[in-house]
């Protein structure tokens, strides 16, 4: 279980208040209502009630006013509600609890807004070695074969590497069947179609999109690259861009495959963006319960 680091300020309000209540609470209790309307918090925010999600933060900051995961969390979801009064309030007591939350708080505010605004592109950026080009697993089947949407973006990161032929390509994705991950099953694609075997970067451990950017994103750190093209699907483009960005990485382009291109151009709805902002929580590693 994660313990705030400013505990402390709790435990002294808790032993305050029984002195001039006469209530025998101990820290132990008032820790544990904290950590139980942080999950309820969370539980809202994954079943889609962000009312009442935002309304469990407000009575948890109120008894600890120093929680730096509840105030990045307001700041988020009031956001993602519209409501700008209640993000600039959470983002002011963030400032003032720890400045490096605060900050990639407002970096994962960016991160959402310029997702949101992410067009699907089929075609390749220009870029050179700094740039790494990362395309996104999906998931294999059962025999480790690769399924159709997984070729597509395939196709799509083949064509941007010959386009940028300079760039790294990281494949990344976990997910074994029968013995051969994503990443692998990805790297052999790519190779059989004239892609140089070390020019191509496995990535073998992510199982989930926030997992993508993670460990992609120290990737490119390792090998000198200072930004990303990501490759994925239409319909999933914008949530990697989002986690990508929160990670960390740059990233200066966006390519996908031509299929659902069309019905995926439109700008999301808000009620539509609300995975994007759940994904972006968890690559800022907020924790999802206590």
């Amino acid at each position: 279980m994660k313990i705030s680091n400013h505990w402390k300020h709790l435990a002294a309000a808790v032993v305050a208040t029984a002195a001039l209540t006469g209530t025998a609470i101990g820290p132990a209790a008032a820790e544990a209502d904290v950590a139980a309307l942080y999950n309820s918090a969370q539980r809202h925010f994954t079943d889609g009630d962000d009312a009442a999600g935002r309304a469990d933060l407000r009575a948890l900051i109120a008894a600890d006013p120093h929680d730096a995961d509840a105030l990045a969390l307001q700041a988020i979801w009031s956001h993602y509600a519209g409501d700008g009064a209640a993000v600039g309030d959470a983002l002011a007591r963030l400032g003032g609890v720890d400045a490096g939350m605060a900050a990639g708080t407002h970096r994962v505010l960016h991160a959402v807004t310029a997702a949101a605004a992410t067009l699907p592109n089929p075609l390749p950026a220009l870029v050179g070695p700094q740039t790494g080009i990362v395309v996104l697993g999906y998931g294999l089947l059962p025999d480790g074969a690769l399924r159709p949407e997984l070729e597509n973006r395939l196709t799509a990161a083949w064509l941007h590497a010959i386009a940028a032929p300079f760039s790294p390509v990281i494949v990344t994705g976990g997910n074994p069947q029968n013995g051969i991950s994503e990443a692998e099953a990805m790297r052999r694609w790519l190779v059989g179609r004239g892609l140089p075997g070390d020019r191509i970067h496995v990535e073998d451990r992510a199982g989930s999109t926030v997992q993508n950017a993670l460990f992609s994103t120290r990737m490119l750190r390792d090998l000198g690259a200072t930004s990303a093209v990501v490759v994925t699907s239409p319909n999933h483009i914008r949530r990697a861009v989002a986690d990508f960005i929160v990670a960390g990485t740059t990233v200066v382009g966006a390519m996908t495959s031509l299929e659902q291109l069309v019905s995926q151009l439109p700008p999301p709805a808000r009620n539509a963006q609300r995975g994007i902002y759940l994904d972006a929580t968890r690559t800022f590693e907020l924790d999802t319960a206590r």
